[in-house]
């Protein structure tokens, strides 16, 4: 049996029909860059999130830069981010000039440990990145204290997390402001990039919706030094075809992670368990196992697909070693870096293969957990 560790082709071949549609619509009353279709997708995104308002832009990448920029983050600032993540988490602080400071993770959840916080703030602390890695929320109120106690704002990088739940409440409406990424391996995404922002403060998001049109409030007359960070409108048609069914997609994620959870062998392996705070995605769904490499390569031969996500934390990054961090220093983000392992789990894996991922992992034989 193949298996590969991502699939876009099964649930696209569904939609096909749909989506030819959809983008003839578009081609036909034009809106190529914002748009109709981008309305549309900003209108429902919101509404299915709860919000008043989300700002489309191209990239998940372009979100956290302009919430950034619109938060006033700037050079000098300071920015504490998880060392275990994607590094566009980090990128938009030096893209706007300010300091990074890494902190380690829970190793329970792979998020932001929020009891490493405290003794990282400076005078120069301007704000807090909690990301919510692999669909998981991090926990996000005693970050919210540490950040009141002491005038941070909080910054929630949702780009994996679309539509999981903290407390209740949809992950990128807790803090100051969430930021989410429709890359095609996503939960939701697109047929190319797009991300957006959503946020309780207005006025921040129509700082976001000026600067992602060359900081233009008005066509041809720019009142600040902005970018072109606009959403395509055949992604937001894409989006617009998907977002109607991404709830029992979900589901399904929801359902074949606890199949994992509760049937892969504890005694080899360490799977992510639910938190009290939150209900995840699972938009990855990981493992640990310190014979990982032998692990691969087993599971490889038997036809099922893996990936490493991620495998260099960022305080190992050489774009990031004028930092001056050195290995030991985050013992949670070099475990999971180094002994993570990511399994399919993506809604069309048919019940079949979930079984056969799952016998076949339990047979591995590992000499150590």
């Amino acid at each position: 049996m193949k298996i590969p560790y991502i699939d876009l082709h099964r649930w696209h071949q569904e939609l096909k029909p749909e989506l030819m549609e959809a983008f003839s619509r578009t081609i036909d009353h034009g809106g190529f860059c914002l748009g109709k279709e981008v309305d549309d997708f900003e209108k429902a995104f919101a509404s299915e999130m709860g919000a008043s308002r989300c700002v489309a832009v191209g990239s998940g990448t372009e979100a956290l830069h302009l919430t950034a920029l619109a938060l006033g983050i700037g050079p000098g600032d300071e920015i504490i981010i998880p060392s275990f993540t994607f590094i566009a988490s980090a990128w938009f602080a030096q893209y706007v000039g300010a300091k990074i400071v890494f902190a380690d993770i829970d190793p329970a959840t792979y998020t932001i440990n929020p009891d490493c916080i405290e003794a990282l703030i400076t005078d120069r602390t301007k704000a807090i990145v909690a990301v919510h890695l692999y669909g998981q929320p991090a926990n996000v109120d005693p970050i919210l204290k540490i950040a009141a106690k002491h005038g941070l704002k909080v910054v929630e990088d949702a780009a994996q997390a679309c539509f999981a739940e903290y407390k209740g409440k949809s992950a990128g409406l807790v803090g100051d402001a969430g930021t989410f990424s429709f890359y095609p391996s996503k939960a939701l995404g697109a047929l190319g990039e797009g991300g957006c922002v959503v946020s309780n403060d207005e006025e921040l998001l129509e700082r976001v919706s000026i600067l992602r049109v060359h900081g233009s409030k008005e066509r041809y007359y720019s009142h600040y030094i902005g970018y072109n960070n606009r959403m395509e409108g055949l992604q937001a048609a894409s989006l617009n075809v998907k977002l109607p069914k991404i709830r029992s997609k979900i589901v399904r994620r929801q359902e074949i992670a606890r199949r994992y959870i509760e049937e892969i062998d504890p005694e080899k392996f360490q799977v992510p368990l639910p938190v009290d705070w939150g209900a995840s995605i699972y938009s990855v769904f990981t493992i640990l196992c310190q014979d990982r490499e032998a692990l691969r390569s087993f599971l490889s031969e038997k036809g099922i697909g893996t990936d490493i996500v991620y495998p260099v934390p960022l305080h190992r990054q050489p774009c990031f070693a004028e930092l001056g961090y050195r290995d030991g220093d985050f013992p949670h983000s070099e475990n999971a870096a180094d002994n993570s392992l990511s399994l399919p789990i993506y809604p069309e894996l048919r019940d079949e293969e979930i079984d056969y991922i799952i016998d076949t992992i339990n047979s591995f034989c590992c000499s150590a957990k």
